[in-house]
């Protein structure tokens, strides 16, 4: 408790001098006022903080259960919440954490200039893409909104990709914009969807935001946002749906494994079990099998 204490206390005083140099800035009240309906704790600077637990549970879910949970009438009003067309470094890995966004813009030499001195005034020698990553957590997913950018939009290569896989323990990237070193990032163990490589350092671009709303493709991200990303592509599942999703992907879950044991005994046709089963005797089967199977997981 003291530790995480401590490092919240250090990241409230690492924030601080950073929002007066950035170029769009929330302040604690105004990000806790956009994410009003987040359920959970929060970050020092205000950013939702999905619990472990739920992170932990969402690694288990497909990109089509996340997908259910925006058909609920809680999840209807989020329908573009889906981001796919990325290169993504390990199809077979799961990506799942919290989104720590990041906003850059072309570089314009009079804004950049303004955003530096502000940087280098609070003590930072440079305004640049290690300042957010230098600030992430155990958790933490990079979400980075680089406009597509490919030449000069390379958010990090092999040694920033390998800081960035120890400092978030494995949380992972989505970046709208490139990486560079491929041959020596494929080997690492974390996730990344990424548009394109390229062998160029990140260039002629300016670091306006950090925990911003940021676009990537035609998604709105949000600081604090549960990230998760398959072998298809990315959702990103605002905090208050969180719950809902996993409870969900449970439920599906375990439809599934009845299905296919259904399947196994060779005596029905696909329509007699799935979806949902016509005859009464079955459905009755199927209920009292989802009762007891939830509460095996729900005590676990």
């Amino acid at each position: 408790m003291k530790n995480r204490f401590a490092a919240a206390v250090a990241m409230a005083v690492l924030l601080a001098p950073l929002a007066s140099a950035q170029l769009f800035t929330l302040t604690k009240e105004q990000l806790i006022e956009l994410t009003s309906q987040n359920p959970f704790e929060r970050f020092a600077d205000g950013r939702p903080k999905v619990p472990d637990s739920i992170i932990e549970r969402a690694r288990g879910m497909s990109a089509e259960e996340a997908w259910a949970v925006f058909n609920t009438q809680s999840g209807r009003a989020f329908r573009t919440q889906y981001e796919d067309g990325f290169h993504v470094l390990h199809p077979k890995k799961k990506l799942v954490g919290r989104a720590f966004t990041v906003q850059f813009m072309p570089m314009r030499p009079e804004i950049d200039g303004v955003l530096t001195a502000k940087a280098q005034a609070k003590g930072l020698p440079r305004w640049n893409n290690q300042v957010a990553i230098d600030m992430l957590q155990a958790g933490d997913v990079l979400v980075v909104d680089l406009f597509g950018k490919v030449d000069g939009g390379t958010i990090v290569g092999d040694n920033l990709f390998y800081y960035i896989m120890k400092a978030t323990k494995n949380g992972g990237i989505v970046v709208d914009g490139a990486v560079r070193d491929l041959t020596g990032i494929q080997d690492l163990d974390m996730p990344a969807y990424f548009r394109r490589t390229h062998p160029s350092a990140i260039a002629n671009v300016s670091l306006t935001g950090i925990n911003i709303p940021v676009r990537v493709g035609n998604v709105t991200v949000m600081p604090g946002d549960l990230v998760l990303g398959d072998a298809e592509g990315v959702y990103f599942i605002p905090p208050q749906l969180a719950q809902a999703a996993v409870d969900n992907a449970d439920v599906i879950h375990i439809h599934d494994e009845w299905t296919r044991k259904k399947f196994d005994e060779g005596k029905y046709k696909s329509s007699d079990i799935y979806g949902t089963p016509r005859d009464p005797v079955l459905k009755k089967e199927y209920d009292e099998y989802l009762k007891k199977r939830l509460d095996e997981l729900r005590k676990k």
